[in-house]
């Protein structure tokens, strides 16, 4: 067993617990990785080498970015909890009405500003991958609905914990308030590269148990260490643009999501965890290389069809566009996007809707909704709200 940090007594409202505070990264003893680590950290950049070379071909990057944002938003959130899918996100979005309850919507609508927020920081910016920029992410993600009073955009100033109903009985009791500012520092030096160079897989895989091992924030911390995922990924250079939705693998896997960080915090393995981490990052890449590539097939299919409605294509094809864009729509909706009438827009949806590239979502006579069918499909696969 390593020592990956160190166990101090703290006490809250007259109890006396144990609180973890980690050692600063990289991890020493250093990892000690294998020729078969090496292989596995080849075999996880080629994947992600691939679906970055992705964007190179897609006729529109900024389409799939939409997509993939939300998808990994989704993911996230479901992890702790909510019951969203992309079909509820889009809903929302569209200002139609969800079926979920509008916390948990909401939730993931505040996920994606969050992602987008620290992207555009970075990028449009030349801002750097730091504390204050975690702190701006962390006030977008939970700026309206639940954890809004959670101190948004602020490291905590209390004691918190995982599992148990307060520190003396928990799982786990991460770093007193006094410690989280030193720990993060550390952190944020490991992120520039301090004291030593380190791969952007191995930094984006440590960064992340590190920071949930802090826990620096009264609520948000799952979702916003998943984020950071990404957003080192990027700043890397490892991923032009944010395609990878890592929250599949770590939803599909939960439980031994938690379990591989536990064992960092009790046993000091890292190298279980860095495994499992590669093991994600491969799996998604080549899921979502998948995935771009079926969604692709899927439009120029749904083209061909569109042409044998001959003179009536035209139409049928600027409706097709835009639901490339917005896959559910109405018929209101979709005469202003297109500037149409009424009718010449109802007769489209109609038109589509014999082909099968559309379906009607709610059944009702009046205020009808469709929605691009197998598109959504493709999008939705492995984002079907969690069970138990």
């Amino acid at each position: 067993m390593k020592a990956t940090g160190t166990y101090i007594t703290a006490s809250t409202s007259g109890e006396s617990f144990q609180a973890f505070v980690p050692n600063p990264l990289p991890p020493d003893p250093p990892l000690g990785l294998t020729q078969k680590d090496h292989d596995l950290i080849e075999k996880a950049n080629l994947a992600l080498g691939r679906l970055d070379g992705i964007t190179a071909v897609l006729p529109d990057v900024s389409l799939f970015l939409y997509f993939y944002i939300r998808k990994e938003a989704v993911l996230s959130s479901q992890i702790e909890g909510t019951q969203s899918s992309i079909s509820d996100l889009l809903m929302h979005e569209e200002n139609l009405a969800p079926g979920v309850p509008l916390d948990d919507v909401q939730e993931v609508s505040n996920y994606v500003a969050a992602m987008n927020h620290g992207l555009k920081r970075m990028r449009e910016d030349n801002f750097p991958l730091s504390l204050r920029l975690i702190r701006e992410m962390h006030e977008v993600l939970l700026s309206k609905g639940r954890g809004s009073d959670k101190d948004p955009g602020q490291f905590r100033r209390s004691q918190n914990w995982l599992g148990g109903t307060r520190p003396g009985n928990a799982r786990f009791v991460p770093p007193p308030p006094e410690r989280v500012i030193e720990c993060m520092g550390n952190l944020e030096k490991f992120l520039h590269d301090q004291p030593q160079r380190t791969g952007a897989l191995i930094k984006a895989a440590l960064a992340h148990v590190q920071f949930e091992t802090i826990h620096p924030f009264l609520d948000g911390n799952g979702r916003l260490g998943r984020l950071l995922i990404t957003h080192i990924l990027c700043a890397e250079g490892v991923l032009q643009q944010p395609l990878l939705y890592l929250s599949l693998f770590f939803k599909q896997h939960r439980q031994e999501y938690y379990d591989r960080l536990e064992a960092v915090r009790l046993k000091g393995d890292w190298l279980g965890w860095l495994r499992f981490f590669l093991e994600g990052v491969d799996e998604t890449a080549r899921q979502a290389a998948d995935t771009a590539t079926r969604i692709l097939a899927l439009f120029d299919e749904d083209r061909v069809k569109i042409e044998s409605l001959g003179r009536l294509s035209a139409t049928a094809h600027r409706l097709h566009e835009l639901l490339r864009r917005h896959p559910i729509t109405t018929t209101p909706r979709g005469a202003k996007q297109l500037d149409l009438t009424a009718p010449t827009i109802r007769s489209a949806i109609t038109n589509l809707e014999s082909l099968g590239i559309l379906r009607e979502i709610t059944g009702k006579q009046r205020d009808r909704a469709y929605v691009y069918d197998r598109y959504v499909q493709i999008l939705n696969e492995g984002s079907e709200p969690l069970s138990g």
